[in-house]
C-alpha cells in the first residue's frame, strides 16, 4: 500500500477526485509539454456529468493558465478503466494535437495511469489486508498506529502533525463562518447555528450537537473551496476531524493521542482504497462516506481503549452500515446530500466505537476485509446514475422539480 500522504491530501476542496486530481493531472502533464501554444482536455463519464458543479473545468484551466484551454465534456462515454476518465492533448499553435495522456482520477486526489498504477506513488506498506496487519500486530504486541511508524518511519509523525493543524482549522473556520455557500443552490452555512444550540443542550443531547457543529464545518469549508484534509475523500472530509475533536476536548487528550488515532483511521483508509475504492464515481457514496466512517470509528475505538479486535470491529460496522449508499449530488455540488450525510455519518462512526469497545468483545461474524469486497462489489453493481453523476436519487428529483419550476 503507499504511504498515509497518499491518503491525507491538503488542499481545496469541493471534490478530490473532480478538483484536486484533474489539478495534479494537469499540472502534471503542463510539465511534459511545456512548450505547447495550447492544450485540449477531454473528461468523460462522471467527471464530465458533475464537473461543472464541482468545478473541474477551473481546476484544470488554472493549472493550465495562462495557455488556452479546450474542455471538451462527454458525459455519456465512459473509458474502461475507471469513470473518472481524462485524456489530455498538446496543441501546436494551429490547434493540432503533439501528444496526448489518458489518465484517471481514482479518488482522495489520487491518479491512475492508462495501462497501470500511478508510478509516482511508492509503496510502503508489505500487508494490504486488516487480517494480516492484525495478526503480526497481535504477534509483535504492537498496535496499529505501531506499524504504521515502522512502515512509513518516524517522520510521519510530523505529517500527521499537520494534517491534524489543517483539519482543526478548517473546523474553526466552518464554526466562525456564516452566509450562503457558492453554486447556486442557497443553501446557508448551518455550523455556527449547530454549535451554538449544541452548547445550550444537557451532556446526553449535547454530543450529537457538536459532533453535527464540527462536521457542518468542515464539509460547509469544503464545498466554499477552502482548505481541508482528504479523509479519505473532500466530500466525505468533515467526518473524522469532527470525532476526533469532539474526543479531544471532551477527554482532555494529548496531541500525541490524536495523531495515534490519525494513523490508524489511515492505515483503515489506506486498506479500503488498497483492496476496494474511495471513489464516488465508482462505488457511489459508501465508497466515500462509508469509509471516512469506518476510518473515524477506528480512530475513536483506540482511544477508547480499544483491542485489536474491538477496533477492527468498529471499522466493519462503519463500513457496513452504509453499504448501497448512493452519489446523486444535487446540481453535481458537494453540498446536498453531502454536508448532512458527513454530519449523521460522524455520529454513527462515535456510536460504532462505543458498541466494539463497551458492549462487546470484539467478537464478530464478517470480518472488515470481506466488508471491503462486498461495497466493491455493491457499488460495481449500483445503477451509473447513482455514481456521481447527478442523473438519479436526488438529484434527478431535484432536475425535475427546477424544470417544473421553470415551465410555470
Amino acid at each position: 500500500m503507499e504511504s498515509l500522504r497518499e491518503l491525507f491530501k491538503i488542499g481545496v476542496g469541493p471534490s478530490s477526485s473532480h478538483t484536486m486530481g484533474p489539478k495534479i493531472a494537469a499540472e502534471r502533464f503542463r510539465a511534459m509539454h511545456p512548450d505547447a501554444a495550447g492544450y485540449r482536455i477531454t473528461l468523460y463519464g462522471s467527471l464530465a456529468a458533475t464537473g461543472k458543479g464541482h468545478l473541474t473545468d477551473r481546476a484544470i484551466t488554472d493549472s493550465l493558465d495562462p495557455m488556452p484551454v479546450e474542455i471538451v465534456w462527454r458525459a455519456t462515454e465512459q473509458l474502461p478503466a475507471h469513470p473518472n476518465g481524462m485524456f489530455f492533448e498538446a496543441l501546436d499553435d494551429k490547434g493540432s494535437s503533439l501528444a496526448g495522456w489518458t489518465v484517471f482520477s481514482t479518488g482522495g486526489g489520487s491518479l491512475l495511469e492508462e495501462g497501470g498504477e500511478d508510478s509516482v506513488a511508492e509503496q510502503v506498506y508489505d500487508l494490504s489486508s486488516l487480517a494480516e496487519i492484525m495478526d503480526r500486530c497481535r504477534a509483535e504486541g504492537t498496535a496499529f498506529w505501531e506499524y504504521v511508524e515502522h512502515c512509513e518511519g518516524p517522520e510521519i509523525w510530523d505529517f500527521l502533525g499537520e494534517v491534524w493543524r489543517v483539519m482543526h482549522e478548517a473546523i474553526d473556520r466552518g464554526l466562525e463562518t456564516d452566509g450562503i455557500l457558492p453554486g447556486g443552490l442557497g443553501l446557508f452555512r448551518k455550523a455556527h447555528q449547530c454549535s451554538m444550540r449544541a452548547s445550550m443542550l444537557r451532556e446526553e443531547y449535547r454530543r450529537n450537537g457538536l459532533l453535527w457543529a464540527y462536521a457542518f464545518a468542515v464539509a460547509e469549508e469544503n464545498a466554499a473551496g477552502g482548505t481541508i484534509v482528504t479523509a479519505p475523500t473532500c466530500g466525505a472530509s468533515g467526518i473524522l476531524p469532527s470525532v476526533l475533536k469532539y474526543l479531544r476536548d471532551k477527554e482532555a487528550l494529548s496531541e500525541r493521542r490524536i495523531l495515534q488515532a490519525l494513523a490508524t483511521a489511515g492505515l483503515i483508509g489506506n486498506i479500503i482504497k488498497s483492496r476496494g475504492s474511495i471513489s464516488g464515481a465508482a462505488v457511489g457514496c459508501q465508497g466515500e462516506v462509508g469509509s471516512a466512517c469506518a476510518m473515524a470509528a477506528a480512530a475513536a475505538a483506540q482511544i477508547l481503549g480499544g483491542s485489536l479486535q474491538q477496533i477492527e470491529y468498529a471499522a466493519e460496522m462503519g463500513l457496513e452500515h452504509h453499504l448501497g449508499l448512493t452519489c446523486d449530488p444535487v446540481e453535481g455540488l458537494v453540498q446536498i446530500p453531502c454536508i448532512e450525510r458527513n454530519a449523521h455519518a460522524a455520529v454513527r462512526a462515535l456510536s460504532c466505537a462505543l458498541m466494539a469497545v463497551q458492549f462487546s468483545d470484539g467478537t464478530h461474524m464478517i470480518p472488515f476485509d470481506a466488508i471491503i469486497e462486498v461495497m466493491t462489489k455493491t457499488g460495481n453493481d449500483l445503477p451509473y446514475p447513482y455514481r456521481e453523476t447527478s442523473e438519479g436519487g436526488l438529484a434527478k428529483y431535484w432536475g425535475s422539480r427546477r424544470n417544473q419550476a421553470d415551465d410555470r
